[in-house]
């Protein structure tokens, strides 16, 4: 069963003035995996506030999956991607790229998308957009890797070419 923390970014949603609906989508999303999320919060688009809650799911919670929605995009507050940056040990660049170019079939406006995919320790960050419909297809687009990533994370001799 791997764990997972839902950590949404809005100004908006922490102060109570828009409902989640990136992050509930993402709920059900991984619920699929077999996955058990035990932890979600809506936050405020704050580097600081970011880092430390993504530090806390990983080093405190030691959560298998992290996955944020929001503020991967251009806006003076989309600060998301730089928050993940300061805290990850390995960026996976191939998830995002990945993420961005399925996203490119369906708008241009994929290519401005600043998600960031990496590793903390043992858990597995992954940026999504805000939008409930970005969230929902960015996700299916990582999720068949996302078992095996955690498996090789965490040591498994499993070879990579083996289904």
């Amino acid at each position: 069963m791997i764990t997972v923390g839902i950590i949404t970014m809005s100004d908006k949603g922490s102060r109570g003035e828009r409902e989640d609906l990136s992050g509930k989508e993402v709920e059900q999303m991984v619920k699929t995996l077999p996955a058990e999320v035990r932890a979600y919060e809506v936050i405020p688009d704050e580097t600081s506030v970011i880092k430390a809650k993504l530090i806390e799911y990983a080093d405190v919670l030691k959560l298998d999956l992290v996955v944020t929605t929001g503020g991967t995009g251009v806006t003076p507050r989309d600060v998301t991607p730089e928050a993940t940056k300061a805290v990850i040990e390995r960026e996976l660049p191939g998830m995002s790229e990945a993420m961005r170019a399925e996203s490119l079939k369906k708008t241009p406006n994929a290519m401005i998308s600043r998600a960031v995919c990496g590793i903390r320790g043992q858990t597995l960050i992954i940026n999504l957009p805000g939008s409930p419909r970005g969230a929902r297809e960015n996700l299916a687009v990582v999720m068949p890797a996302l078992v095996h990533a955690i498996e090789k994370m965490k040591g498994s001799p499993k070879d990579c070419a083996t289904p």
